[in-house]
């Protein structure tokens, strides 16, 4: 799983960033031994608090993408965020239209590596950890990651998404 395209691609982008976690070290991608395909099982595999789970959320912004990193602690609210970002309407993208600005099935969708940038939201309740833990462009995949850095790396905007 370690060759997968998206896994690759997650890590060049993490590369090319100088990406790093809170201790200074270089966020890497790690492949688990099973998927991942909710935060409570990520949390439970990497013996974390849910909420330091850092959920990438696709959205169709009124036919734009729009990429939530949200807390798996919460759910995103998506008035308060249409309503904050000005647009008519934001819902939950399809699998199609995630796939398409990501090349990452859901699931599976990391917060970089897409093959153009994404407009980026960061909720601020991952700012309370000292590292988060994003997916790594496949389900079996995540990597660790400060929420200084992940904003950094996205090029995202601090937000209260909940």
């Amino acid at each position: 799983m370690r060759e997968h395209p998206n896994v690759i691609a997650v890590q060049d982008a993490l590369d090319a960033a100088g990406a790093h976690t809170t201790d200074d070290a270089p966020s890497q991608v790690i492949v688990l031994d099973s998927a991942a395909h909710t935060a409570a099982a990520a949390a439970e595999a990497l013996c974390i608090e849910v909420g330091q789970i850092a959920n990438s959320l696709i959205f169709d912004a009124d036919g734009e993408p729009l990429l939530v990193l949200t807390s798996g602690a919460h759910r995103v609210d998506t008035a308060k965020v249409a309503a904050s970002l000005g647009l008519g309407k934001l819902r939950r993208a399809t699998p199609e239209f995630v796939r398409e600005h990501t090349g990452q099935a859901i699931g599976g969708v990391a917060p970089l590596g897409h093959p153009k940038p994404v407009r980026t939201l960061v909720d601020t309740a991952l700012e309370q950890y000292e590292d988060v833990w994003a997916a790594g462009g496949v389900p079996q995949a995540v990597f660790p990651i400060s929420f200084a850095e992940l904003v950094r790396v996205t090029a995202g905007t601090p937000a209260d998404v909940a």
